[in-house]
């Protein structure tokens, strides 16, 4: 009888404070802790100096070097602790793997010409290996005294860079001259070399460096340190425990048959009512959101297509050597950013559609914001876009961090249009707060309208997380911040954001009741917040946290795969929902209607696929501590990123764009052939590039790295490789289906529709919501 008295509990509304009050008051206060954390005991940013007492690198030097690595976008070529582009090398290992390799090479040569034996070479090795581990820093001079070994490793790596960047070789970068100058590189490669020494010295006190000992080289020492073993352990109970009590009563609910999702919903939508719709004003306002959003989705995967190019080599076209216009820089700073700024335009241009479904009269001057805030949208990603290709290129000089590129991956833009973007939200939330605030109330603090004003509230919050850091910001502490705006929007509040759109849609669809859509994001808000906010710190096991972020993300990462077999549970009663629905199980369902927004219900299906596929199924085989510190910064990274992105929030982009679209449009410009062939060629063509390239290519990287270490799996000869790059050229059989067959049409179908866009009605329209086509969504 407890438990019973207990979901009951849960259950009523009244009491839904309590539970989500002490999520996010635990939540928080870890996400405070590991914040506390990243700024006391960040690795240091020292001097360099020799056992003589010569400066080799200045603090200023390697912060000069962090900010040449922002400025000419190295992180949208390799990464920095892991963290970045997957294609060229992770600097920190590659420098790591190095300055050993240098460090051996200087004990050989100073070896006796008697002294020719493999316990001789093991002992040189050893040897290596207790120097780079050994802490000799003074904090009160905050300096580092280097061996001798170090010392000459160190002008190695640096003959190494200008190598790499200023001339022509098998580890270059390519197009070759892309960073000539030699003082840039010089404190570049300062930035690596501190890079390296944070993955190898052992954290003071502690028996694991900075990085807990990531990445896996054991010619430097690194092997994973005793506490990722432990952490994968308890992430693993943890997971099943929580997954256990979560399913426990989750079955304990009320047996709920299919009829019970549609009891109390409105009329569903039919074919003909889809056609008698007529939108006013502000809907109308809302259209130029979807055609600039489909155009963006057009370009970024233009822009992915010139990037894969980049990486077989294929960019010579009509002779002129494409990489050296665009390169791979500028193509994947693109691709990664304009995935951003298109679904979020999908985002606001859908919300602002919504405004007149959930409160019939807009108050006066809102078609007026609406375009301002197009035309600042507008002028953000026109800014962006040439930044990016302009502050990598050196035109914008010093401006680059205003301008041009700002240097952190997902964060592309330059701070200037990074303002712009603020103030776009802002408006954003100013002009949803109008809109819905008539059927706001505070007696119903639980209703849709208020969902998403808290959940559009909650995602400008988020962003000024991103205006802390600074060029000259330590590395480890600036990343944080970078996090929290890249992992609080994807796996927290735009969880929580799309899982209201979801559910408005639903609604307004017709498929379920507004209070069965109510209890579902409240109940999904808490398990993602529960676990999405901190499991942002699986992104911190090798970037310089403590064992204490590690314990939260092997527990709370983890756990992000509940919410999403939940989802995948209803998955299957929600696919069934239309037919229901039509056969007599809705307020106007007699066996011959049909339902209105069957090609738009396909999308909504494929974001409930991919959330278990993509984000759950490839997310969780990549969170463990054990499994992360092999696969970290490898092509699996990149499987999930694609899977998860594109294939949820993706889908659920384009099913905001069709389900406004299709209401917008003049029946007869309405193509449910074109439609429907767009959803299988996306998602098929999605599941092809995962299943034929990315995932396999991700294997075969993960096995590298377990063999050799993380230097190899991502060294030119292994990526530019015939296994590698054959797995690359097969991406393309999965990119044809998804571009020819779905984008291509989808912007053709969107942009010759512009005319077809039904008149506005008169505003004010409606004086009574019980005259709305679609009635209003409140309480």
């Amino acid at each position: 009888m407890a438990k019973e008295n207990f979901i009951n509990y849960l259950l009523n509304p009244r009491n839904w404070w309590l539970p989500l009050l002490l999520i996010f008051t635990v939540s928080a206060a870890g996400v405070m802790m590991i914040g506390i954390h990243t700024y006391t005991e960040a690795p240091p940013v020292p001097d360099y100096v020799s056992a003589e007492g010569a400066i080799i690198y200045r603090k200023a030097d390697i912060l000069n070097g962090q900010a040449i690595f922002q400025k000419y976008a190295l992180m949208d070529y390799g990464s920095m602790f892991g963290d970045g582009a997957n294609r060229g090398p992770d600097f920190t290992a590659e420098a790591l793997h190095h300055i050993a390799l240098s460090m051996q090479q200087y004990y050989l040569a100073k070896r006796p010409a008697d002294l020719q034996d493999v316990l001789a070479d093991r002992g040189i090795g050893e040897q290596v290996k207790s120097e780079i581990k050994d802490n000799r820093y003074n904090a009160g001079t905050n300096s580092v005294t280097l061996t001798d070994a170090q010392a000459y490793a160190a002008e190695d790596l640096l003959k190494f860079q200008l190598q790499k960047f200023a001339a022509h070789g098998p580890e270059s970068f390519k197009p070759a001259g892309y960073l000539t100058d030699s003082e840039e590189i010089r404190s570049l490669s300062a930035f690596f070399f501190w890079g390296a020494w944070v993955c190898g010295v052992e954290r003071p006190g502690k028996v694991y460096s900075y990085t807990h000992n990531w990445p896996y080289d054991p010619a430097a020492g690194n092997r994973p340190s005793p506490a990722i073993i432990l952490w994968s352990i308890l992430g693993s109970l943890g997971l099943i425990f929580g997954l256990g009590l979560v399913l426990y009563y989750h079955g304990r609910l009320e047996k709920l048959d299919d009829r019970v999702y549609t009891k109390n919903a409105r009329s569903f939508m039919t074919k003909q009512e889809v056609g008698r719709f007529r939108p006013d004003a502000v809907q109308r306002a809302s259209f130029p959101f979807f055609y600039t959003a489909v155009i963006l989705f057009g370009i970024q995967v233009l822009a992915g297509i010139l990037t894969v190019h980049d990486f077989v080599g294929f960019v010579h076209f009509f002779g002129v050597d494409l990489s050296k216009v665009l390169p791979v820089t500028v193509t994947r700073s693109w691709h990664v950013q304009l995935s951003l700024l298109w679904i979020s335009a999908c985002w606001i241009g859908a919300s602002f559609f919504m405004m007149s479904l959930v409160s019939p009269v807009q108050p006066a001057g809102q078609v007026r914001l609406i375009r301002i805030v197009f035309w600042l949208t507008a002028l953000l990603v026109a800014g962006a876009f040439a930044g990016i290709l302009l502050g990598p290129k050196g035109i914008l000089g010093n401006k680059w961090y205003w301008l041009g590129h700002q240097g952190w991956e997902y964060i592309e833009m330059g701070k200037l249009w990074e303002v712009v973007l603020g103030t776009v939200f802002v408006l954003w939330f100013i002009v949803l707060y109008r809109g819905v605030r008539p059927v706001m109330s505070l007696r119903q603090p639980w209703a849709l309208p208020n969902w998403l004003v808290y959940a559009a509230a909650s995602i400008i919050l988020l962003l000024v997380s991103g205006f802390i850091a600074t060029p000259k910001t330590n590395f480890v502490i600036a990343d944080f911040w970078r996090w929290m705006v890249i992992h609080m929007w994807a796996e927290a509040f735009f969880e929580v954001f799309t899982t209201v759109l979801i559910g408005y849609f639903m609604v307004l669809m017709g498929l379920v009741s507004k209070q069965a859509a109510i209890r579902v994001i409240y109940l999904a808000t808490l398990l993602f917040l529960g676990s999405g906010l901190l499991g942002i710190s699986h992104n911190f096991y090798w970037n310089g946290k403590p064992v204490f972020t590690m314990a939260l993300g092997s527990v709370f990462s983890t756990l992000q795969v509940i919410p999403l077999v939940l989802l995948t549970l209803e998955a299957y009663r929600f696919s069934k929902l239309p037919r229901i629905l039509e056969n007599g199980g809705g307020t106007n369902g007699n066996g011959k209607t049909v339902f209105g927004f069957r090609e738009v219900f396909l999308f909504l299906l494929g974001v409930n696929f991919w959330n278990f596929f993509g984000a759950g199924v490839l997310g969780f085989i990549i969170n463990l501590p054990i499994a992360n510190y092999y696969e970290h910064g490898t092509y699996l990274t990149v499987n999930h990123g694609h899977a998860a992105l594109m294939g949820v929030y993706g889908n659920l982009a384009l099913a905001a764009i069709l389900f406004c679209c299709q209401l917008l449009f003049k029946p007869e410009r309405w193509n449910t052939r074109i439609v429907t062939g767009i959803f299988w060629s996306i998602n098929t063509g999605l599941l092809l590039m995962v299943l034929l390239d990315l995932f396999p290519a991700g294997i075969y990287q993960f096995n590298a790295v377990t063999e050799n270490g993380l230097w190899y799996a991502r060294s030119g000869a292994f990526v530019e490789g015939p296994v590698f790059q054959t797995l690359t050229w097969m991406r393309i059989a999965g990119g044809a289906v998804f571009t020819c067959g779905g984008v291509i049409p989808l912007v053709w179908f969107v942009l010759t529709r512009r005319k077809a866009v039904k008149e506005a009605v008169a505003e004010k329209r409606i004086t009574n919501p019980d005259q709305c086509l679609i009635p209003q969504v409140q309480g």
